[in-house]
C-alpha cells in the first residue's frame, strides 16, 4: 500500500517535471511520507523512476492485452482493444505522459526502459492482430503483422497527443477516429486484398531516390 503510494506519486510528479527537474523532495511531500522514507523503499531517483516506468508499462500492455473472447470479428476485436487503449490514457494521463514524453537521450537510466516497453506494447499488438486473422481465409502470422503492429502504435501515441490538446473528444470517439483510418485499410488485408500501384513509377520519380 505504502509502495502503490510512493509510485503514486512519483509518477504524477515525474510525468508534470520530467527526470531531471523532478526532485525527491516533491515526490515525498507528495506522498505525504519522509524523504529518507522514500529513500528506503524505492532507493535512489533512477531506481524509483524505472520503478514507475515498470509498472505504467505493466498497466498498459494489461490493458491492451486483457481478455475479450473469441467470438468476435476481427474488426470488433480491433475496435474493444483501441477503445481499451485510450480509456487507459484517459484514466492514466500521468502514466502515459512517463511512459512516452521523456525522450531519447543516450546514456539515461531510463531510456532501456523506455524502449523495452515500446517493443513489448509492439510485440503484443502484432500477436494481437495476427489473433484476430485466424478464421480468416488467410491468417496472418505475428510477422506479418509486425510493421502494421509498429504503425499502429506511432498512430495511437501521435492521436493521444491531438488528444490533449483538444480535451473535449471522449475515448470513445478517438477510437473511433483511428478505427476508421486503419480498418479501411487493414481490413482489405484481413480478406486477403492488397493494393498494387496501377503503373510502374518512373525511374526519375523513384521515392527511394536509387
Amino acid at each position: 500500500m505504502r509502495e502503490r503510494q510512493i509510485l503514486d506519486a512519483a509518477v504524477e510528479v515525474f510525468a508534470k517535471h520530467g527526470f531531471h527537474n523532478a526532485s525527491m523532495d516533491e515526490i515525498a511531500e507528495t506522498a505525504s511520507i519522509s524523504k529518507p522514507m522514500l529513500y528506503a523503499y524505492l532507493g535512489a531517483k533512477d531506481e524509483l523512476f524505472i520503478a514507475c516506468v515498470r509498472r505504467e508499462a505493466a498497466k498498459l500492455v494489461d490493458a491492451i492485452g486483457a481478455d475479450i473472447g473469441t467470438d468476435l470479428t476481427p474488426a470488433d476485436q480491433l475496435w474493444h482493444r483501441l477503445h481499451m487503449f485510450f480509456e487507459y490514457v484517459h484514466d492514466n494521463k500521468a502514466g502515459w505522459q512517463l511512459l512516452h514524453r521523456q525522450g531519447d537521450v543516450p546514456g539515461e537510466p531510463y531510456v532501456q526502459e523506455l524502449s523495452e516497453w515500446r517493443v513489448r506494447a509492439t510485440e503484443l499488438i502484432a500477436a494481437l492482430l495476427a489473433e484476430a486473422t485466424t478464421n480468416q481465409p488467410q491468417p496472418m502470422q505475428s510477422e506479418q503483422t509486425e510493421p502494421f503492429a509498429a504503425a499502429l502504435v506511432g498512430a495511437g501515441e501521435a492521436l493521444v497527443e491531438w488528444w490533449f490538446q483538444h480535451p473535449e473528444f471522449t475515448a470513445e470517439g478517438m477510437a473511433m477516429r483511428l478505427m476508421n483510418m486503419l480498418w479501411l485499410g487493414f481490413g482489405e488485408l484481413v480478406e486477403g486484398r492488397s493494393w498494387f500501384p496501377s503503373s510502374t513509377i518512373p525511374q526519375s520519380e523513384d521515392p527511394t531516390g536509387s
